[in-house]
Parts: C-alpha cells; sequence; structure tokens
C-alpha cells in the first residue's frame, strides 16, 4: 500500500518501489494498491505507474545504487500501455477495494498523516488483515511529535527541551508565545507542526525576528506546533526490529553541508551521506542502541522503527522515532541493517514474519 494523501506522497512511492521490487524477487506475489493524493485508491493493473509520475523528480534516473531504487522511475518513463489503462480503476476516497479481502498480509509504504498515524492500521484491525509495522497506539503516538515527547519524558529518556503550542493560541495573542519560546528556549530554535514527517513544515528560527513567519509557515500544517531548542550535535539513527523482543541495528551517522537536515537535504541526490556504522566508541554505540530499544517500547512499538538522536558531546538525546521509515534499498533504515547483517530482502521477509507473529499472539489473546 502506497502513495497517500501526506506530503510525504512522493517518499512513499520511493519505498514502495524497492519493496515490489525485492519481494517479486524473493517469489512473492505482490497486490499493488495505491491512493492518490484525494484519497481515491487505485487498483487494478499497475497503480504505482499510475502514480508515478509526481514522483519522478525524486527519484535520479542515473542513480548507480542499484536497479531497485530506480524501478519507479522506469515505471514512470515506460508510460501508460492502453492494457494498463483498461485494468485500471479507482475507488472513492475512503471506499475500500476487494483485493483486502483476499490479503495474506499488508506491506504500509505510507509515510505521513493518515498512513503512518494509526488511520489505515485502525482500518486493517477492522478488517481482521495482518499488516507490518506498528499497531494504532504506537502508530499515533509515534506520528504526534508532542505525545511523543511526553510518553518519552514519562519513561524517563533524554530528550530536548521544547514547548507546545496551539495554533490557536498563536493566533490570537502571539505576544505571551514569543515571550515563553525566549525565556524558555531561546535562539536559534526550530519550530515544526506536530504530526507530520520528511522534515515538511520545520523552520530553523535563528532570532525572535523570525518566529512568526516560521510559526505560521507550521500552523498551514497543523493544529498543534512544537518548539524546540536547536541542538548543536552530530545526528545518528539506529533501526529497530522485532515484536516483544526487539534487538536494535549498528547506528549510523547522517551528516551534510546544509544548515539542517531539511526534506531538501534529505531527499535530493548527494546533500546528505549516512555513515554506517557510526563512528563512535563501543560504549557509546551500546548506549544508543539501548535508548533506541527503549524509545521503541515505550510507545509499545512492534514490527519496525528508526529512532533518532542528537550527539552533544557524549550526551545522547533522543529526537524522535519513526514507525514507517524510508524504504528504499539505499534508505537507512536498510543500510542500518545490512551493515549489521541482514539484507534488504531478507528484511522485508522478517517483517512479514513478525506481522504475521502479531497477528496470530492477537487472536489467541482474544
Amino acid at each position: 500500500m502506497f502513495g497517500g494523501r501526506s506530503g510525504e506522497h512522493e517518499v512513499s512511492l520511493a519505498s514502495a518501489a524497492s519493496v515490489i521490487a525485492a519481494l517479486e524477487q524473493k517469489g512473492h506475489v505482490v497486490v499493488p494498491i495505491g491512493i492518490a493524493r484525494d484519497g481515491r485508491w487505485v487498483v487494478g493493473g499497475d497503480p504505482l505507474r499510475a502514480l508515478a509520475s509526481d514522483a519522478r523528480v525524486a527519484l535520479p534516473l542515473d542513480d548507480s545504487a542499484g536497479s531497485v531504487k530506480k524501478a519507479l522511475a522506469d515505471r514512470a518513463e515506460a508510460g501508460e500501455s492502453a492494457t494498463t489503462r483498461s485494468l485500471a480503476r479507482t475507488e472513492p476516497a475512503g471506499g475500500l477495494p476487494a483485493e483486502l479481502r483476499r490479503l495474506d498480509v499488508v506491506v504500509i509504504m505510507l509515510h505521513g498523516p493518515y498512513g503512518e498515524d494509526g488511520t489505515i492500521q485502525g482500518l486493517f484491525e477492522l478488517a481482521d488483515l495482518p499488516y507490518v509495522g506498528a499497531g494504532v497506539l504506537a502508530s499515533a503516538v509515534g506520528m504526534d511529535k508532542a505525545m511523543m515527547k511526553a510518553v518519552f519524558a514519562a519513561h524517563g529518556l533524554p530528550i530536548v527541551e521544547y514547548l507546545v503550542v496551539a495554533r490557536r493560541e498563536w493566533r490570537e495573542d502571539p505576544a505571551p508565545v514569543a515571550r515563553r519560546v525566549a525565556e524558555t528556549l531561546g535562539f536559534p530554535c526550530f519550530v515544526k507542526p506536530s504530526n507530520l514527517g520528511s522534515s515538511v513544515g520545520i523552520s530553523k528560527v535563528p532570532d525572535a525576528a523570525a518566529l512568526p513567519g516560521a510559526m505560521r509557515e507550521a500552523a498551514r500544517h497543523d493544529r498543534k506546533i512544537i518548539v524546540e531548542r536547536a541542538v548543536r550535535g552530530r545526528e545518528i539513527e539506529v533501526s529497530v526490529l522485532g515484536n516483544d523482543a526487539p534487538v536494535a541495528s549498528l547506528p549510523c551517522e547522517i551528516t551534510y553541508a546544509g544548515e539542517w537536515y531539511d526534506y531538501a537535504t534529505k531527499y535530493a541526490e548527494g546533500q546528505a551521506r549516512l555513515t554506517v556504522p557510526a563512528p563512535i566508541a563501543p560504549e557509546l554505540t551500546r548506549r544508543i542502541q539501548e535508548l533506541a530499544l527503549a524509545a521503541f517500547r515505550a510507545i509499545d512499538c512492534s514490527g519496525m522503527a528508526r529512532v533518532d538522536f542528537f550527539l552533544e558531546g557524549e550526551r545522547a538525546l533522543v529526537n524522535e522515532i519513526n514507525t514507517i521509515p524510508g524504504f528504499t534499498a539505499t534508505s537507512g533504515y536498510a543500510r542500518m541493517w545490512e551493515a549489521s547483517g541482514l539484507t534488504y530482502a531478507d528484511l522485508l521477509e522478517r517483517l512479514i514474519e513478525l506481522a504475521l507473529e502479531r497477528h496470530r499472539d492477537k487472536g489467541a489473546a482474544g
């Protein structure tokens, strides 16, 4: 399942292209189901090709990292044949395709709202369908940064100092909010929508004069806004895999030339570099892995997650957890597992096993 209504539509299609190619190579029969930007379900024929034109800019055609990552661009280049067009159909937004009733397991590659936030997971719970990844609660908590940080704090995890601001609060009387930000966090700081991913709607605020513009931008995307102290440190990530007994991968470090890790830096070719394993001391690696597992358990996660950290000197701060991280063969989540001894195709096989295991356990409990 791929596409979706969020601002991460293109990222989702890129993940799906890699996943479909790898699953087919392992002998699985893949049923692609797309969700268009307006919420329509696109089924039959080749839904990935039908949605591919929106994502072509996100995938370079000359990428030498492998044919899997190019799969989506190749489909877009192939064009739409008369046969494909005749087979394709769409369901209205909210309508459920009949194909769902015949699936063994659903691999969800919907990043951001309406895919990573528990909504689609609730649908599959109602349909009694096994699905890869976190359940309803963990997905919702992981998507909402304000709730996620509250849960992390309640579990004693080290996090960056932050404030939560309601959009209505800012629009009705911004002056007290601005004073609170200046007095509590200072500048520079970051302003983020609470429920969004891939750095969409996020601004770095160097001084008080830039705060109103950043708040307006975040308020365009969500009714809750997070303001965080800007951390001057290294950025480390860890992949987590499992259900009741999760395991953590070797960590990676992200470096980039830009001022911060914004959307363009994340997805434009050559802007960011992932070093796996991260060049940090063994004891610090173990500490970050322990924190990643603690964050995973804190939100009652299952299947998979990527946990992101800031490293201030030797102090690791949990930044956030992503329950459906970017999932191309060259994305950080897969590369960390590859460095830890698990290939991309085997990683997908393991995720499917975990989805089926979780579904059986839930049934046994009932």
